[in-house]
């Protein structure tokens, strides 16, 4: 039987490879390329911070990585008008998988002895670096360079993991507070339209 965080990985996977899907299907590609975005989605993040690290992507050694954004482009065909209607829930899946992925990426890194601050890089890879790519893949200015707060969001959690560490807090605490404040941040954020300043060039 797969464990809680399993379930919650597997959970923010699918809503990830669904965020994807669902915008290729409003740029009308075909079934693949929409399976493509929506797979980048979901394992880019992680993907990147593993080629970084030395070590082999998770998503080649475990194929429900794979098999997930699979049935996430096999829900949105079924499903697709049921979807629309889901707008919420599937935002807060999706920063449920921020978070986690956030978490996993720092955990990680740490766990092959980098320093914190490259921890703390990694893990806004892993939750973000996903996102980017698939906006860059279906031609939309990337979400982490607007206005509205999400990579900020990992390193916010970052950080409160790295206190909770320095403060010899449990393991599994540490990680439940770091994510817990990714998860937060983003609602929040969203929630009031909370964001960053615009910087301002001369015209």
């Amino acid at each position: 039987m797969p464990s809680f965080v399993q379930i919650i990985e597997f959970t923010g996977t699918f809503a990830f490879a669904i965020s994807g899907i669902r915008l290729a299907s409003a740029k009308q590609f075909d079934w693949f390329g929409a399976y493509v975005i929506g797979l980048t989605t979901a394992i880019g993040g992680g993907t990147i911070r593993d080629l970084l690290l030395g070590v082999t992507p998770f998503w080649m050694t475990d194929p429900s990585y794979v098999i997930c954004s699979g049935l996430a482009l096999i829900w949105v065909i079924l499903f697709s008008k049921t979807l629309i209607h889901l707008n919420n829930t599937f935002f807060i899946f999706d920063a449920i998988g921020l978070a986690l992925f956030t978490m996993i990426g720092i955990t990680k890194t740490l766990a092959l002895d980098f320093p914190f601050w490259v921890a703390i890089v990694m893990g806004c890879i892993t939750g973000a670096a996903g996102g980017v790519m698939r906006d860059v893949l279906i031609n939309e200015l990337p979400l982490v360079f607007r206005k509205e707060i999400y990579a900020m969001a990992c390193v916010i959690g970052g950080w409160v993991y790295f206190v909770c560490h320095w403060l010899n807090f449990d393991p599994i605490i540490t990680q439940l507070a770091g994510g817990a404040s990714v998860f937060l941040v983003r609602i929040v954020a969203v929630k009031y339209q909370i964001g960053l300043p615009i910087l301002k060039g001369e015209v």
